[in-house]
């Protein structure tokens, strides 16, 4: 049992997301530094992030082109705080990615589309 837990803390990369100052005092606004990530991330996760209706707004930058670093800001309603709602547009898209690549994997393996353009 031991052993797993050091292996799970071995695999966690505790530096990847970072909370940045100036977060509300109820915890319904926050912004994150999240390191080498870019625009890829940035857009998907905004998007999945806006789409939850407990949030107000969120949004992404790149501070610098030259910095592989996103910072995002999350600002909810009060019923969840921002770091709960970070971890669920993370899970929704982990999800929805796994749902694509679960979705095209079976039309391959089913060998049901074409090899031609119309």
């Amino acid at each position: 049992m031991e052993q797993e837990e050091e292996e799970e803390d071995q695999s966690l990369d505790l530096e990847k997301i970072r909370l940045l100052p100036g977060s509300s005092d109820d915890g319904s606004a926050a912004s994150f530094q999240i390191v080498d990530e870019d625009h890829t991330l940035g857009n998907a996760l905004r998007y999945i992030i806006m789409k939850n209706p407990d949030v107000e707004f969120c949004g992404y930058s790149i501070p610098h082109p030259s910095e592989s670093k996103l910072n995002i800001r999350i600002q909810t309603y009060g019923n969840v705080s921002a770091v709960q709602a970070l971890h669920k547009g993370l899970d929704d898209l982990s999800d929805m990615c796994n749902h694509i690549e679960d979705t095209f994997t079976a039309k391959i393996s089913s060998r049901d589309y074409g090899t031609e353009e119309p």
